[in-house]
């Protein structure tokens, strides 16, 4: 990998329903590059996007959005750490993506007949969907939040006996993980990778699954869009994070701001 350039703090989006709203034209705010270039410019921030899409479907968002700045990093699939080398292609952090699918397989190997009865109860007693795509660990699609509420609370019983076997959820959508690879401990590699830590970092996000990242073991400067999750507000709040009152890119430019004013015009 290239030579790591001098940042002296990270910064950290989630993507979408953070930074990016498919209802907006174009998806992010162009103010946001102008931001975030200032900041890169004069304060040495390296930023990415932290995001349970996969790197060519967040490629595919971020060609949308229209940014004018292409992240200096990417944790794609809630795991998977990318950064961004010469010419723009993207470089695997190797050593972090091989560790991290190895223990994925070990568990999921470990936990199968555990993953089966649960699969067996959620099919039998909700009309959730299970998937399973190559290459990514299983999940479910519930019909109403209600749905994924009550597969939640079953998880938080069925699962004490497998203390690595987690989940994500955003929204209707869950999917299986290891304990020690998700949002937050994904950021906490890149910080290392920059030789800072959790005081240096900050972390956005607006659902269920960015909550990893909103943990002051990650990052000390936390925050949430205006259009997060009630239960996303309240963890925010109680740890002494900014709660944004504009929703989405907007909402993302007033919480950097709050956390560095110095990157006001």
């Amino acid at each position: 990998m290239a030579q790591i350039p001098k940042i002296a703090s990270v910064l950290a989006f989630d993507f979408d329903g953070t930074l990016h709203d498919p209802s907006a034209q174009p998806t992010v705010p162009p103010e946001f590059s102008d931001l975030l270039l200032r900041l890169r410019r004069d304060h040495a921030i390296g930023w990415g996007i932290n995001t349970g899409r996969s790197l060519p479907h967040l490629l595919e968002g971020l060609l949308e959005s229209g940014l004018a700045l292409q992240p200096d990093w990417v944790v794609a699939r809630e795991r998977e750490i990318y950064f961004c080398g010469s010419g723009g292609r993207w470089q695997p952090l190797d050593a972090w993506n091989r560790t991290c699918e190895q223990q994925m397989r070990r568990l999921f190997k470990h936990a199968g007949k555990l993953l089966a009865a649960i699969r067996h109860l959620v099919e039998h007693s909700t009309g959730a969907q299970w998937i399973a795509i190559d290459g990514d660990p299983a999940g479910f699609i519930a019909r109403t939040d209600e749905e994924m509420v009550w597969i939640v609370s079953q998880l938080e019983v069925l699962t004490r006996a497998e203390p690595l076997l987690s989940w994500q959820r955003n929204s209707i959508y869950l999917r299986f993980g290891h304990r020690d690879f998700q949002k937050g401990s994904s950021l906490s590699e890149v910080a290392r990778h920059y030789a800072l830590d959790a005081s240096t970092c900050f972390a956005i996000g607006d659902s269920y699954n960015d909550l990893a990242m909103l943990d002051a073991r990650h990052a000390r400067m936390i925050a949430c869009p205006g259009n997060a999750l009630a239960d996303v507000k309240h963890h925010v709040a109680v740890s002494g994070g900014y709660l944004a009152h504009a929703s989405h890119g907007a909402g993302a430019i007033e919480a950097v701001q709050h956390f560095f004013p110095q990157s006001k015009r």
